[in-house]
């Protein structure tokens, strides 16, 4: 049988590109709200990260109407950290839009897309958005476009793909790009032709590949996915089979069935082959399972997921604070919410280690780490954890590291600083274009040079660099980087941080706390531009004497400090150092806080070292 009524679709674009503000004006267009209704920007950001950050971070599931016909649209993320998300909801789809911004062309999570679309076989349509910016180029675009497409073995048939030209924004396309209809009625018609119907069997036995997961407190855990053949019924019994796990055969009911009809999940009593459907009454479900009718186990291959390239160390938090502002801050707390992630995200590692209170936690990159680490905070849980770092793999004997393709756009003349940092970090240029006044450089840089390089780079461009990376594949280890440059101001003792010991410490750095914030012994309490750590007693009072001068009771005057966020913190922190986070305070301090004990173990590590640099030489 064939479809004729539906279409299942995916928009997937770099990050800042306009996918979610398409979806936006698409489901305004398609009749899923009302005339008079009031919507938000952003609507499918529900999150309130996503909405703090203007990011979409977990892909979700809508659909609009258009001319009878139904269109199931997946709205993903456009962050590298989170492409995992983009990988397993492919499988849902049989075609994809493929958004480019008009300015900045393909951009490496373009690419990414794009590659996993392709492979897939995916029917492409290609929209050039954004086409009312005034710096946009057209034309090389498309041709960009084009050569990126060549490049990843595009099938003649992906090559001719239609190109959309849109205004997200003001919800208009056209198929001419010098001029922009009144709505989206172009996009809507090439997304009915360019994408045929789906070649469904109603009849068959059923196949529904699980590829998203949601929780309900009442209810449990809720499975997300597509018919691939059969039909399914509400208070069902079926098989729950997966295909890389032959030994997972139960059986199991499926309580509620749900159609997602715009915005809402409305409840239904059947779904056919080619429907994304939400059920639930499944105990223990995972992405990846499939759904079988009854005594009949034919699993459906579901995708592989890239492995991660980044690792932290999740532990109890053990400071001198500990357990004073979070609500829960024991292990079993701490692995119970850190296994449970990994039912929702494919692309998460979590592993036990030899020490009870901690925890291996393998991500895509530094903000999928620290996305996690802001949403447990926020839900009370007290935690600490370590320095990031890459996942090295040994191929044929010879270490291997992650790379990563590194592109930033950067005005012509400050080039030179971006050259001499990459030098020092191992990058290699691989290409180089001129857009204008600007210029766009591709490198080749190994995932742990790009570890707190993030606010040099935007000092270096005084703010008007861009800079995106993806994860590009494993080369042999490229020798020692440094990590840090500048040292840390150490705390020296526990007490309440006062105005005349900042104004003393203020010299020797910058600040990241300010007068009345509780300190310990062990703190970092801020940056010494030189290489080396100094102790700050920052507790200390004025001398009180019987005495008085003409200049003792001047007012003292503090710098302003530096607040840095999470993925700050994480840049930041030395080998020897642990971020302490809670739900009211991110807190840098020393793994060893006694500061005689920590002068000893430095030394040690120093001889250890030098010993270890004479062998060598032998």
């Amino acid at each position: 049988m064939i479809r004729t009524d539906l279409r299942n679709i995916a928009i997937i674009a770099h990050v800042d590109h306009g996918k979610t503000t398409l979806v936006n004006e698409m489901l305004k267009q398609g009749g899923i709200f009302r005339s008079n209704e009031v919507v938000q920007d952003r609507v499918m950001d529900s999150n309130a990260l996503e909405r703090e950050r203007g990011i979409t971070i977990l892909a979700k599931n809508t659909s609009a109407y258009w001319n009878g016909v139904k269109i199931n649209l997946i709205d993903t993320p456009g962050h590298a950290d989170f492409s995992g998300e983009v990988e397993r909801v492919l499988k849902m789809v049989n075609g994809a839009l493929i958004l480019v911004d008009a300015a900045e062309g393909p951009l490496p999570q373009t690419r990414f897309v794009m590659q996993k679309a392709l492979q897939l076989g995916l029917k492409l349509i290609i929209v050039v958005n954004k086409v009312d910016r005034p710096d946009s180029r057209i034309q090389e675009v498309e041709d960009a476009v084009l050569e990126l497409m060549m490049d990843l073995d595009a099938t003649d048939e992906q090559i001719e793909s239609p190109i959309v030209y849109c205004c997200g924004r003001q919800g208009t396309a056209s198929l001419d790009k010098n001029s922009q209809t009144p709505d989206l009625t172009p996009l809507f018609e090439t997304i009915i032709n360019h994408i045929p119907p789906m070649e469904v069997d109603e009849e068959g036995d059923l196949q529904l590949l699980v590829s998203c997961i949601d929780y309900n407190e009442f209810v449990g855990r809720i499975g997300v996915g597509k018919i691939e053949r059969g039909k399914v019924k509400a208070n069902e019994t079926i098989t729950v089979c997966n295909y890389n796990d032959p030994s997972l055969k139960k059986m199991a009911k499926i309580v509620n069935l749900y159609q997602i009809e715009g915005l809402n999940r409305t409840p239904a009593s059947e779904a056919v082959a080619g429907d994304i459907v939400v059920f639930s009454g499944i105990e223990g479900l995972n992405i990846g399972d499939c759904v079988c009718k009854l005594n009949c186990i034919d699993p459906v291959p579901f995708v592989k997921i890239d492995d991660p390239t980044m690792e932290m160390t999740f532990s109890v938090n053990d400071s001198p604070f500990a357990g004073k502002e979070g609500k829960f801050v024991t292990s079993r707390q701490l692995r119970e919410r850190l296994y449970k992630e990994l039912l929702r995200d494919v692309s998460l590692r979590v592993n036990d280690t030899e020490f009870a209170d901690s925890f291996k936690v393998c991500g895509r990159g530094e903000m999928h780490l620290s996305i996690l680490m802001e949403t447990m905070r926020r839900e009370g849980y007290e935690f600490q954890v370590s320095t990031p770092k890459v996942l090295y793999k040994e191929i044929d004997g010879v270490l291997h590291e992650p790379m990563e393709r590194l592109v930033v756009d950067v005005p012509e003349d400050m080039t030179g600083p971006i050259y001499a940092s990459m030098g020092v970090r191992k990058g290699e240029l691989v290409h180089v274009s001129a857009v204008g006044s600007r210029q766009s450089l591709e490198f080749i840089i190994p995932a742990r040079g790009l570890f707190g390089y993030k606010n040099e780079f935007l000092t270096d461009t005084k703010g008007q660099g861009i800079m995106n990376s993806i994860f590009f594949g494993y080369q042999p280890y490229k020798g020692d980087i440094q990590r840090r440059f500048t040292g840390s101001l150490v705390a020296f003792e526990t007490g309440e941080a006062v105005t005349y010991g900042l104004f003393n410490a203020q010299g020797r750095g910058n600040l990241f706390i300010t007068p009345g914030t509780p300190v310990y012994e062990g703190m970092v309490i801020g940056m010494n531009p030189k290489n080396e750590d100094l102790n700050i007693n920052v507790c200390k009072t004025k001398h009180l004497t019987n005495t008085r001068s003409s200049s003792s009771d001047d007012a003292l005057t503090l710098i302003p400090v530096t607040k840095m966020s999470m993925e700050e913190c994480l840049e930041f922190i030395a080998e020897d150092e642990l971020l302490e986070v809670t739900p009211k305070s991110l807190r840098i301090r020393k793994r060893i806080l006694d500061s005689e004990q920590r002068a000893k173990a430095f030394y040690k590590e120093k001889v250890r070292l030098e010993e270890a640099a004479q062998k060598n030489k032998k």
